[in-house]
């Protein structure tokens, strides 16, 4: 079991921050690691990046968007309520070395789990640049935190409700011809993530990219994340989640992760049936 300390609302009307008492796994855990959780004993195994570590006070902080089944569950869930079950941290951490000029690149609240990254690389002496971006400004997470751990900030929105009017993209290809880079990282949507690393391409930086494929176990024994790197077949769960994004089939990884889209619907459309009065009552 594994406590929910903290419950708030950070985006309307479906992105909630947790902060979740965890104190083995906070003293291991690192930037760009996950946990995989299971709500109840009929509840099915989710992947969420962790959105903070505090191994002082025991915790870990989780960002989750409302968008499936388990995802509503778990926004449902309120302080002092019980996870049955937290299984990490899993994965590889983020290669933390100094790099003179590190670029952050968030979609969406795929920003969220760069903040620890952003924090581990300042505090490691590089110059970070972050730049987020979502599709109007209501849709912005983490800006003030990103502040807090980046030599500067670049928001971007696609209707010009704040920042830079357009995409992330645009952002980065000016930032890198202006200052250049020596590392650029993303988390987000996969076809953010895979625009990031085209956008690079052409000035050899290194990218780095964080993969989220359908996931099961977390440990390597299912298969189910299997991504082609290169000419290679690896397993996110346990030779990333990070991944040179120059080297990642984009194409067949977003073809995977459409694979069981209209079970994950009809799952979702037949829990509100039977939850529909815990919905209307938490709105």
């Amino acid at each position: 079991m594994a406590k929910i300390l903290e419950k708030r609302l950070i985006r309307t009307p479906d992105v909630y921050y947790f902060k979740i008492e965890a104190p083995l796994i906070s003293k291991k855990a690192k930037p760009g690691q996950f946990v995989i959780v299971r709500l109840h004993d009929q509840g099915e195994r989710i992947p969420l990046s962790l959105a903070d570590i505090n191994a002082n006070e025991g915790t870990i902080s989780l960002i989750v968007m409302a968008v499936g089944k388990t995802t509503n569950e778990f926004v449902l869930m309120n302080e002092g309520d019980n996870i049955q079950d937290l299984c990490g941290p899993l994965g590889k951490p983020t290669h933390i070395d100094k790099a003179a000029r590190v670029i952050l690149v968030g979609g969406g609240f795929g920003v969220a789990p760069l903040y620890p990254i952003a924090r581990a690389f300042k505090a490691a002496g590089s110059h970070v640049v972050t730049i987020m971006g979502a599709r109007s400004h209501d849709l912005l997470v983490y800006e003030k935190e990103m502040g807090d751990v980046s030599d500067r900030v670049i928001v971007t929105t696609d209707d010009g409700s704040k920042g830079t009017k357009g995409v992330v993209t645009t952002a980065l290809k000016q930032e890198i011809d202006e200052n250049g880079a020596d590392l650029v990282l993303s988390v987000g949507p996969a076809i953010m993530m895979k625009f990031v690393a085209e956008t690079t391409r052409p000035y050899g930086i290194h990218t780095v990219v964080s993969l989220n494929p359908i996931m099961v176990d977390g440990t390597g024994m299912c298969g189910g994340c299997r991504v082609p790197i290169g000419k290679e077949t690896k397993f996110a769960c346990t030779d990333g989640p990070e991944f040179d994004g120059h080297l990642v089939d984009w194409d067949l990884l977003m073809s995977r992760q459409r694979t069981y889209q209209a079970e994950e619907k009809q799952s979702f459309e037949d829990w509100k049936k039977k939850h529909a009065h815990m919905i209307t009552e938490e709105k």
